[in-house]
């Protein structure tokens, strides 16, 4: 899979799906990838090379990607949720902003800064609580909600240890029912609390 993780301005799409076009053909890459991307740079790049897969973030705190749903579906792509734990907040690890290391984006995020942070954590508590009845962890809840979502949505969640693979993975084992899906979007109907970026700090 070869990504453009985010669109260039100043290079038509295009050019840049028919450059992958050509790598494919050289057998060089497998699948073309987009990330990050609107509505009219995934339809012009398919037009050039069939796009495999949209990566976005996509998580029960970040769900602005949803009406992207339909036009992946009806040009067949698959759709690949980074940050699927919010970012680590769903983990019920979270700290306040400015607990974390200087260069740390979290220190600037709307969802981090005061009103914002406690909202979220009594999402992530009352998540928590769900989890438990299931017994499964709040971040196998938050993953299962994902995959969820549709057959064609994968999430990559990242990690530094080997037991948060193992519990990772075995969110894949977690089926959630309608009563389960219904109780989760009581406690997070439309995302979490605060924009995903500051302003000024999205990601190029």
């Amino acid at each position: 899979m070869l990504y453009q993780h985010r669109v260039d301005p100043e290079v038509p799409i295009e050019d840049v799906a028919g450059t992958v076009k050509e790598l494919i053909e050289a057998c060089r890459v497998k699948y073309f990838g987009l990330s990050e991307a609107g509505p009219q740079p995934i339809r012009r790049a398919h037009a050039v090379q069939p796009v495999s897969v949209l990566q976005t973030e996509y998580s029960l705190f970040e769900r602005d990607v949803e009406e992207l749903f339909p036009l992946l579906r009806e040009l067949g792509i698959g759709f690949v949720s980074y940050s699927p734990l919010g970012r680590g907040f769903i983990t019920g690890t979270a700290k306040p902003a400015g607990s974390y290391d200087p260069t740390d984006m979290r220190n600037h995020d709307p969802r981090w800064q005061p009103g914002n942070f406690e909202k979220n954590l009594a999402a992530v508590e009352r998540l928590a609580e769900r989890a438990a009845a299931k017994d499964a962890t709040v971040s196998q809840l938050a993953l299962a909600w994902v995959l969820a979502q549709g057959e064609d949505i994968v999430p990559i969640p990242g990690t530094r240890s080997p037991e948060r693979v193992e519990e990772n993975t075995a969110a894949a084992e977690l089926t959630l029912t309608e009563a389960d899906l219904d109780a989760i979007a009581a406690i997070l109907p439309t995302g979490g609390f605060g924009a995903c970026y500051a302003e000024g700090s999205l990601p190029t």
